[in-house]
């Protein structure tokens, strides 16, 4: 018999099996999309740079070394005209830190009240948290931010006829004027025992808890911890005699000079903001509360326990799971929404490094850079930490 010859497939080339590999396949399909948006912002920056220099401009922070020459109303730090670009920035980002914070906590805790109300079997409680989400979520951020700034600024005395508290704060259009605390030396002393006092706190709660599953026994977590910040430090403020001194504000001519002033600016921005997003944090906290199945406000209900006790002790601790993802987005939005604050004049980072230093310095480009850089880090960090609280609440499977 003659041989058959048989013939060979071909052999197929690298390339091929490394493509039809699932696992080097989704690799190489990584690094080609991570190649590709490289090549767009690289094109853009090379794109960027010619244009500047066809017009005689280029890529240099030197101007934050200049002097800023404008004056900012409200600031944390020390600083006027003569100051530079950089101080004038480091103060526009502490102005808006300011308002991100203090909008996170108030429209947090008022989004919370909105959404236990919404779920209250009280007829008028619930109907007026329901008219107040549907309103303030279907009106602008702008129209609210610039609703309450006029009425700040037109509905307060002036100066000459501030309300008046105890001759030692005035609130007028102008700002609240209260007196400024200036520290002695002994007042560290104080300081010292509240860092103690919630360093305190965090370990009392994480050993009561542990009694409480040992044991059964419950201590008053809430009263000690209370004590241990707030008690303990003001009796010692007491007992060093009140290591403090005030600079207490006086009228004088059209307005009040001395102690320290709160801008209705900022308590415009940071009621509006606050007041918006509490409207969305509500429904949040409304859909997570409703996530939880009945039954487990049934058991605690047949354990004796009261509605606000099983609230906070069972459905509020599971919700929370829950809850806490759509709110990092409004802490994010909250954060973002602040920049609006170049609308009634509050200085913060859009208005400073990315408003007037750059009409005076002319480096559009340098200055947009650094604001968006730097919402992007405000941004990651709100993230960062949501998301490890996220991680610290969620259930822990056997």
């Amino acid at each position: 018999m003659n041989e058959v010859a048989i013939a060979q497939p071909p052999q197929r080339n690298l390339v091929s099996r490394l493509w039809n590999d699932k696992e080097t396949r989704s690799v190489i399909i990584q690094v080609i999309a991570f190649a590709a948006i490289f090549a767009f912002f690289f094109a853009m920056v090379r794109n960027a740079i010619i244009n500047l220099e066809a017009i005689g401009k280029d890529l240099s922070l030197g101007f934050l070394w200049q002097p800023a020459s404008y004056d900012i109303s409200q600031s944390l730090i020390d600083y006027n005209s003569r100051d530079t670009h950089f101080r004038a920035m480091i103060v526009g980002i502490l102005n808006t830190l300011l308002v991100a914070v203090c909008g996170i906590i108030l429209s947090t805790i008022v989004g919370f009240l909105l959404g236990v109300f919404r779920l209250s079997k009280n007829f008028l409680i619930n109907r007026l948290a329901y008219v107040y989400i549907e309103y303030v979520r279907n009106v602008p951020v702008l129209l609210h931010i610039l609703l309450v700034h006029g009425l700040i600024v037109h509905s307060l005395p002036l100066p000459k006829n501030a309300v008046n508290v105890s001759d030692t704060a005035f609130l007028t259009n102008r700002g609240f004027f209260m007196p400024k605390p200036s520290m002695e030396p002994l007042f560290w002393g104080v300081i010292i025992l509240f860092m103690l006092g919630i360093a305190f706190t965090f370990w009392f709660r994480k050993y009561a808890k542990q009694v409480q599953d040992a044991t059964g026994k419950h201590y008053p977590v809430f009263w000690i911890c209370l004590g241990a910040i707030v008690g303990v430090p003001l009796l010692a403020f007491l007992v060093l005699g009140m290591p403090l001194t005030w600079d207490i504000p006086e009228l004088s001519g059209f307005n009040f000079k001395g102690g320290m002033v709160i801008r209705p600016e900022f308590i415009a921005l940071w009621l509006a903001l606050s007041l918006y997003t509490a409207a969305f944090i509500g429904e949040i906290v409304r859909a997570g509360i409703t996530a939880v199945n009945w039954g487990q406000s049934e058991a605690s209900y047949a354990l004796g326990l009261s509605r606000s006790r099983t609230l906070s002790l069972v459905v509020i601790p599971q919700a929370m799971r829950i809850i806490v993802p759509p709110l990092t987005s409004q802490y994010l939005n909250i954060t973002k929404n602040s920049s609006l604050a170049i609308a009634i004049g509050y200085m913060d980072i859009v208005a400073t490094i990315g408003g007037i230093s750059l009409n005076q310095t002319g480096r559009e480009m340098e200055c947009m850079t650094i604001v968006l850089l730097l919402y992007l880090t405000f941004s990651l960090l709100i993230s960062a930490f949501m998301n490890w609280y996220n991680k610290r609440i969620k259930l822990v499977e056997r």
